[in-house]
């Protein structure tokens, strides 16, 4: 008898994502991911941060965010807006050209471009006919 056993998508997905909750992170930061042809597109909304306001880091095909929402003191009536430190980090299925890595803001939605590195793209292989 064979017993065949496959991985759960979901559990390969928690095991590739995985959040840094610290007790220096008060907040979760969520984020997309797309995959392409050449690399990945990360996408997180950072509303009222500046460049200046993150730490970010790529290392390994490991990607760490790093930041902090600061409110003005004050009392407030309702306080919904994030506040406080955040992280996260996420290993990416494979490897990432760290030198090549491009990231911006526009509008308070974070964009991170992450080219695969060379070993991760597929080869062409010709075939020759004798």
């Amino acid at each position: 008898m064979t017993y065949y056993i496959q991985t759960s998508p979901r559990r390969m997905l928690r095991r590739w994502m995985s959040s840094d909750q610290t007790p220096e992170a008060d907040h979760y930061l969520p984020v997309n991911v797309r995959e392409e042809d050449d690399g990945y597109t990360l996408t997180a909304v950072v509303p009222g941060l500046k460049a200046d306001d993150l730490n970010i880091q790529v290392l390994d095909g490991v990607v760490r965010i790093e930041g902090e929402y600061k409110l003005d003191d004050g009392d407030y009536m309702l306080a919904e807006l994030p506040n406080g430190k955040f992280r996260r980090t996420l290993r990416m299925p494979a490897s990432v050209e760290a030198d090549k890595v491009e990231a911006k803001i526009k509008d308070g939605v974070l964009t991170l471009r992450l080219p695969k590195a060379e070993s991760a793209l597929p080869k062409k292989i010709k075939v020759n006919v004798k």
